[in-house]
């Protein structure tokens, strides 16, 4: 049985993955009291890894497009980390997005909005957050982007 969020989240089409495993020697996410601090996720499709780099070849829409899978990996993390059950998400505290992009570019922060926005229709005020969104010159595997999170859990 689906609760609150994952039903919202089936409105908007979206169901959640399982959790991606970390890739190296990290764990994909830390509970500290009621804080979860999520490793950064990194974008990934239907087809694979999302790479590119905005500013060159990848356009601010197709960034956003990235981000925001980001942050469905970041919600099956926080889903992981309690025990199966989203509805025990309080909010989501902040966001770090690092977008690769060449020096020249300006714009991360309407990148990075990809996975804000979508956080907020898919959690409501429990989506709203501080966040930062910089430049990388380069990112993992040559993904375009990549979000860490902080969450605050029942």
């Amino acid at each position: 049985m689906s609760g609150k969020y994952e039903s919202a989240l089936a409105e908007l089409g979206v169901e959640l993955p399982d959790a991606p495993a970390p890739a190296a020697n990290y764990v994909p996410f830390v509970r500290v009291g009621d804080l979860v601090h999520v490793s950064g996720q990194i974008c990934m499709g239907p087809d694979g890894l999302i790479v590119g780099k905005l500013g060159d070849n990848m356009s601010v829409e197709d960034g956003a497009a990235a981000a925001k899978t980001c942050a469905i990996s970041l919600l099956a993390q926080v889903k992981a980390a309690c025990e199966g059950d989203l509805d025990r998400l309080i909010r989501v505290v902040k966001l770090v997005g690092f977008v690769n992009s060449t020096g020249d570019f300006t714009d991360q922060p309407k990148v990075i909005n990809g996975a804000s926005d979508f956080l907020v229709e898919a959690l409501g005020d429990a989506g709203r957050h501080a966040r930062s969104a910089v430049s990388a010159a380069s990112l993992p595997l040559g993904v375009a982007v990549e979000i860490e999170g902080i969450f605050q859990v029942a």
